[in-house]
């Protein structure tokens, strides 16, 4: 009798096959190309409630939560494109030097979507170039996420699509694979999945899940509520917030010499 074990390892699959007379061990390669056959999304009324939403006002709807690594920053700063986007997530797992997923991903864009693409947070290589960002503006997107640089500046800004990355270099990908579409992927530490929603602008990028879209969009409010009277306040002459002033005269706080 043999006993079968398959194991995941690289995006190989590892069989092992024990028997009493001897040990088989055979390697299947993986398909170039894997894509999620249902990809998820949000409503056109759960989209439009984030257009225009700053960037920081969603995570302190999220309490704090949902930020990409400040390294991931609009292409130029934003000065040659309006970087502004909020649209729910393609994802493409692209891994290092690798764009194969991404090229794939253009088959799938749907109107408004960001794509985001992992790129293993390798900086050796651009994870896009002018070309590519016309495509996906071609096919809709709103905007580009990415782990890692991008090429061509003047080609991005002529083709107008709103991009995020970790900066700027004249190199080279591969599309050689493997790679995988609308699957989860990490970034900027964060896990996105296709149909989460991508709100991104000056400041950077943040990520809302889909089982937490509604409940953002009702803190939302709240929120912006909380902002205006703050800054009504301090077009006011504020000059240091009650609760901190409340405190200082409390004794829960020691001056020492």
């Amino acid at each position: 009798m043999s006993h079968q074990l398959c194991l995941q390892v690289n995006s190989c699959n590892i069989f092992t096959t024990a028997s009493n007379e001897n040990d088989q061990e055979m390697i299947e390669e993986p398909p170039l190309l894997s894509i999620k056959s249902e990809m998820r999304r949000p409503t056109k009324r759960q989209i439009q409630a984030f257009q225009g939403i700053r960037t920081g006002f969603i995570v302190d709807a999220r309490f704090g939560a949902g930020a990409l690594s400040r390294k991931i920053q609009p292409i130029g700063g934003g000065r040659d494109i309006n970087c502004a986007v909020a649209g729910p997530a393609l994802t493409a797992d692209c891994g290092p030097a690798d764009i194969l997923a991404l090229l794939a991903a253009l088959k799938f864009i749907r109107k408004g979507d960001v794509v985001v693409s992992a790129f293993a947070s390798h900086q050796g290589c651009a994870a896009a170039g002018d070309r590519v960002a016309g495509m996906m503006k071609n096919c809709g997107a709103a905007g580009f996420v990415t782990d890692g640089p991008v090429r061509d500046y003047d080609g991005i800004v002529a083709a107008g699509l709103p991009v995020w990355c970790t900066g700027l270099t004249p190199a080279s990908p591969y599309s050689n694979g493997p790679g995988l579409v609308g699957f989860p992927v990490q970034m900027g530490g964060q896990e996105i999945e296709t149909g989460d929603m991508v709100i991104a602008d000056r400041d950077g990028v943040v990520i809302v899940p889909f089982e937490r879209i509604d409940e953002t969009i009702n803190n939302i409010e709240r929120v912006k509520e909380m902002e205006h009277e703050l800054d009504a306040e301090v077009a006011n002459g504020l000059k240091i917030p009650g609760s901190v002033a409340a405190l200082l005269a409390s004794d829960k706080v020691k001056f020492c010499t």
